[in-house]
């Protein structure tokens, strides 16, 4: 049984502030393969990492520039910009990007393009397959079309929190190569769909050892976690 792809949900998130590059760098030391994280766009365009689109004291990210998100912090963590991301760990894992806030598409695609072709990750290798080094998603299938139109090559997911009656109609609207799906909202019937159009599955938020070795019995190609650890245990590189 060839094992999932681990994904850190905001980073290491059990172990540091959500979407934080210590969040990242603990993912990178747990032994996760990728991570996941939530981009928005400040007034000036950069693209940096943050769920919410609000701060603290509630300003609107959209409406700061980014040297002002910069002075703010989360747990007394700096909010790092996608760049600095990539900067930290995107050598070590693969960088999914959540389209959060209105039009961060172009400048989340910018910032992709712009990273060095790197060697193939382990989890590239272990699989045999070529994954790339991010990929786009959003619950917002607007923006992955805008994606999709701007930057075909990057690979594309769409979220969601329900199971239509046609299972793969979302991801074959834009072509994404990923269906995040609630992890409640997945059968096996559901990854058979998915893969026989050659696309993923990526189950989230997965926190149990049994939740997880369901989903890998039944072939879910990525678990997005808070417990990369736990994932780690369960599933060891031989």
């Amino acid at each position: 049984m060839t094992r999932p792809e681990i994904i850190a949900h905001r980073g290491a998130s059990r172990d540091a502030a959500e979407n934080t590059l210590l969040a990242f760098r603990r993912a990178v030391e747990l032994g996760a393969d990728a991570c996941e994280l939530d981009v928005h766009r400040t007034a000036d365009g950069v693209i940096v990492v943050h769920h919410d689109p609000t701060l603290a004291d509630g300003s609107p990210i959209s409406s700061l520039t980014a040297v002002e998100v910069a002075t703010r912090s989360v747990r007394g963590e700096p909010i790092p910009t996608l760049e600095s991301v990539f900067e930290s760990v995107g050598d070590r894992l693969r960088v999914y990007c959540e389209l959060k806030g209105a039009g961060t598409a172009e400048g989340t695609l910018a910032v992709i393009a712009r990273q060095p072709r790197r060697a193939r990750l382990p989890f590239d290798t272990a699989r045999d397959l070529d994954l790339g080094p991010a990929a786009v998603h959003a619950f917002d299938h607007r923006q992955v079309q805008q994606a999709a139109q701007r930057d075909p090559a990057i690979p594309r997911g769409v979220l969601e929190v329900s199971y239509p009656i046609d299972p793969t109609v979302a991801a074959r609207s834009v072509d994404a190569r990923d269906c995040w799906r609630q992890v409640d909202c997945i059968d096996e019937a559901f990854v058979r769909a998915v893969h026989a159009e050659r696309r993923r599955v990526i189950a989230w938020t997965v926190t149990s050892a049994a939740a997880m070795q369901r989903l890998t019995a039944w072939g879910v190609d990525g678990l997005c976690t808070d417990d990369v650890a736990l994932a780690r245990s369960l599933f060891l590189d031989p």
